[in-house]
């Protein structure tokens, strides 16, 4: 099978109302990745730009390494809690996903510039940190199911428009659905049409299953001028993983020719169409960042992230299965697809100001601008990538992340902290953006140990199309909430 086939049948993982090539998806998929950071961060709605200070500043803004005064390192594991609350026609399902990992851990090296006997150590150059990290930054994990009856359309219909755009050729969808008596030519001149019974309803159900994520190894570095001006420099390894298990049942009625000579019978039916995808890559981007002391209260802070580029290794297959009541069992595949290529995501681009209260706390927030149209994918000898590319563009958009959130201290030893995160949805039409509420305490002890504890609410929308249509597709609205809690235990000396 070609792939320009492949890119037109892959429409029922789709995160969209509007049904796209999977190759499109997937390449924005990998481009919506977060900052990995501590759960400070995290508690303040992850509002770093302009913070400073903090090991999130090695995957953040490397800037901010230039506040250190000590070398500093710590582990910050996580329990993600995941809902998936789907209504297919008007019918509710509901479907749950937990698991474990680690977010961060991260160590920073105090260096203090050597400066001369008698020379004001509070001016020049003062101090060269680096870091070193890992970061999780994406989180595929999630379970999404659903199910109704069907009296308007049926998978079936969507085999038939296949084989009318591009045959029945052997090894290909449209001629499994064929070889399977689910779709069949009628009419003059003759078109492939579903063989369901005029008036009898198909029961479907979708268990999709997606597991994965995004990670970054940083080496960074950050620098002191004068206690005002602070620059940093950081380079991220990053690597990918994704897998999703996705299968489509339908059961129904339909009319198929047995027999010698051949004869018209009803026969109940229950078929499944499966699909595979595991993806692996890796890639590299650059940070480069800056804060500045408006006055000893005020920091701003600005960063620049270079798109990343990678280097991806996708297979994918798919297969159909059908039972009829006679008892007669077809299978076709899997089919395996195998597919390497490259990508760009696009360049990110964040500002933020922090205010601190003397030492009662401070107050923060940052906005990043995305364009994620700018997402690029590049073609090989095995791949065209122009269809998918003008598919980026077209249905892609710039949007704006926003964060803001703030840190009390009640004692010299104990931190409380909230914030609230925005980010705005890739697409031009029916997206929706996801929101964050986040909320920590924080406890310094005197022997220079550390404990931070976060929750964060995370809740997104969004709409699947399990198959489309010329005419109206049915769709899915799912709701997935997130409820997150981090841990980071740390130790400066």
């Amino acid at each position: 099978m070609k792939i320009k086939y492949i890119l037109s049948v892959i429409a029922i993982v789709a995160i969209s109302k509007s049904s796209f090539a999977q190759y499109a998806q997937d390449a924005v998929r990998y481009s919506t990745f977060q900052t990995g950071s501590s759960s400070r961060i995290k508690a303040i709605g992850n509002a770093g730009t302009a913070v400073g200070g903090d090991v999130s500043s090695i995957s953040g803004n490397p800037a901010g390494l230039g506040f250190f005064t000590r070398t500093e390192y710590s582990i910050t594991p996580e329990y993600n809690g995941i809902n998936t609350n789907s209504t297919y026609l008007g019918q509710s399902s509901t479907a749950t996903n937990n698991n474990l990992n680690l977010n961060n851990a991260s160590i920073v090296f105090y260096s203090r510039a050597n400066t001369p006997r008698g020379v004001d150590k509070t001016k020049g150059w003062l101090s060269f940190n680096f870091g070193i990290g890992y970061a999780r930054t994406n989180n595929f994990d999630e379970n999404v199911t659903y199910a109704a009856k069907n009296a308007t359309s049926s998978i079936n219909d969507y085999y038939a428009s296949l084989a009318n755009s591009s045959g029945i050729g052997s090894s290909t969808l449209p001629g499994f659905a064929y070889n399977q008596n689910l779709i069949d030519l009628y009419g003059s001149p003759a078109t492939y049409q579903k063989n369901n019974v005029a008036g009898t309803p198909a029961n479907q159900s979708n268990n999709i299953s997606r597991s994965g994520g995004q990670s970054e190894f940083d080496l960074s570095v950050g620098t002191n001028y004068s206690n005002k001006l602070y620059l940093g420099f950081g380079l991220a390894l990053t690597d990918l993983t994704y897998s999703v298990a996705n299968d489509f049942y339908e059961s129904g009625v339909a009319s198929i020719l047995e027999g010698t000579p051949a004869v018209g019978v009803n026969r109940n039916y229950n078929s499944v169409y499966s699909q595979q995808q595991v993806t692996s890559g890796s890639g590299v981007n650059a940070k480069f960042g800056l804060m500045y002391k408006i006055t000893e209260a005020v920091r701003f802070g600005a960063l620049i992230t270079t798109p990343t580029y990678l280097s991806i290794n996708d297979t994918y297959s798919e297969g159909l299965t059908t039972t009829l009541s006679s008892g007669v069992r077809y299978q076709d595949g899997p089919q395996d697809y195998p597919l390497s290529y490259t990508m760009r995501t696009p360049m990110k681009l964040a500002g933020g100001l922090s205010v601190f209260l003397k030492q009662f706390g401070f107050l923060s927030g940052d906005v990043e601008y995305v364009d994620y149209s700018t997402t690029h994918l590049n073609g090989n000898s095995d791949y065209s990538n122009s269809y998918d590319n003008n598919i980026i563009k077209s249905t892609y958009r710039a949007t704006v992340n926003a964060h803001v959130g703030a840190e009390a201290r009640l004692t010299n030893n104990f931190s409380l902290r909230g914030g609230y995160g925005m980010q705005g949805s890739p697409l031009k039409q029916n997206g929706s953006a996801i929101n964050t509420i986040s909320g920590g305490l924080g406890y310094r002890f005197n022997s220079g140990y550390y404990i931070d504890a976060t929750y964060a609410h995370v809740d997104g929308n969004q709409v699947v199309t399990p198959y489309t249509l010329s005419s109206t597709s049915p769709t899915a609205s799912v709701n997935k909430t997130l409820n997150n809690v981090f841990l980071t235990l740390g130790f400066r000396y």
